[in-house]
């Protein structure tokens, strides 16, 4: 396994969640190489939680990594109890967060600390980041290098195991294994569901709706489901780390401004592993919002969340966020020679905002360059950025 761009306290217990392949047990291994070791996805292990969590625990000593908590969640009373009275040290990861980031919240509260690691960022295998994405250039070989690596970075995502895999075919037989076994049968047995087919379709409506409003009702019609089973399924999705929404961004009188919620995968892989033809607009938004929460939720982008916003005229933005009072706006075209077209809506969201506002395209060029205010970034940015 590569380095990835993750640090953690090592002096204090935490959770670490993420997708399942994302490389969670890899990375604490690495890191903590004498800390024993027990997974609940190995049966016997399992039962004896579930029987025993005291005891469980116990038997692990105070220096150790439980994988996939989510589980039995309720093991975290019984960490709970090691950490405050042996002094244990306690590392756990999960793969869902159904069930579990509550029960953590209010059992572990101020005693361990919450991460979460994404598939690998663009880049990660090569080195640490070179630049920040926002307020940095990428140097011309970095660029050059994304522009060599970006269609398969684009078409088979970043699953580590994809990373690392050579050749397209290779990269196409592990995404069939992960959409039959981690994103389907693994996210039945988690949640108790048992129609693979309506999950299969909620897969695909959510690929097809890849930068429009997801309309449930619609979404459940064409899934063949209730719209509370589409709902029930769309927040598996969303709990397990396989995909995201985004809500609207909202300021000035509220009616003027579109509520409903936006749905992204967490990786590219996931949607070619259900063999969906996008079109390069939709693969492109995915791939570049996806890559920016990654560094949201490493903590390398200062926001606790991110939006996006549509007026009632129309006039939409991919990416809005706020961070050390400035407002983010940010529009992705698949376009290598970006026109007056393209800022247009970047142009009016600035001039209505009450706020300071920096406004950045995300295009498939190769230079940086500024439009009326509005900075002009290469997608090949965020090789190797942070």
């Amino acid at each position: 396994m590569f380095n990835r761009w993750m640090d953690i306290d090592i002096n204090k217990s935490a959770l670490i969640i993420g997708p399942r392949r994302s490389g969670k047990t890899t990375f604490l291994k690495n890191s903590f190489p004498d800390y024993k070791y027990a997974t609940l996805d190995d049966l016997d292990f399992y039962e004896w939680a579930l029987r025993d969590p005291k005891g469980f625990v116990k038997s692990l000593g105070n220096r150790c990594i439980i994988d996939e908590i989510q589980r039995v969640p309720k093991l975290t009373i019984a960490v709970k109890y090691v950490i405050d009275n042996e002094n244990a040290h306690i590392i756990m990861t999960g793969s869902s967060s159904l069930g579990l980031l509550d029960s953590a919240a209010e059992t572990l509260a101020g005693r361990i600390n919450i991460y979460s690691m994404p598939t690998a960022c663009w880049g990660e295998e090569i080195s640490n980041p070179k630049h920040s994405i926002f307020t940095e250039e990428s140097d011309v070989l970095t660029i050059k290098n994304g522009m060599r690596d970006f269609q398969a970075a684009l078409t088979y995502g970043l699953f580590p195991e994809i990373v690392t895999a050579t050749g397209a075919e290779s990269k196409k037989k592990l995404l069939t294994n992960y959409r039959n076994t981690y994103f389907t049968r693994d996210v039945m047995q988690l949640s108790n569901i048992e129609n693979i087919d309506g999950l299969m379709a909620v897969f695909a409506n959510v690929c097809r709706s890849i930068g429009s409003h997801l309309e449930v009702s619609n979404f459940a019609r064409e899934s063949s489901l209730s719209v509370p089973t589409a709902k029930k399924y769309l927040n598996i999705l969303y709990q397990s780390e396989l995909a995201f929404k985004l809500y609207g961004y909202q300021y000035g009188p509220a009616k003027r401004y579109i509520k409903a919620a936006k749905t992204y995968f967490a990786d590219n892989g996931i949607i070619e592993s259900f063999n969906q033809r996008l079109s390069e607009g939709q693969l492109l938004e995915n791939f570049v919002i996806s890559e920016l929460e990654k560094r949201r939720k490493l903590g390398f982008i200062k926001t606790d969340q991110f939006y996006y916003y549509k007026s009632s005229a129309g006039r939409e933005i991919d990416l809005v966020f706020e961070s050390e009072n400035i407002l983010h706006a940010v529009e992705i075209k698949s376009v290598k020679s970006p026109s007056n077209k393209d800022i247009a809506s970047l142009r009016e969201f600035a001039r209505q905002s009450e706020k300071e506002v920096k406004c950045y395209l995300f295009y498939l060029g190769e230079e940086y360059s500024e439009i009326d205010g509005i900075h002009l970034i290469p997608v090949y940015s965020l090789f190797c950025g942070k």
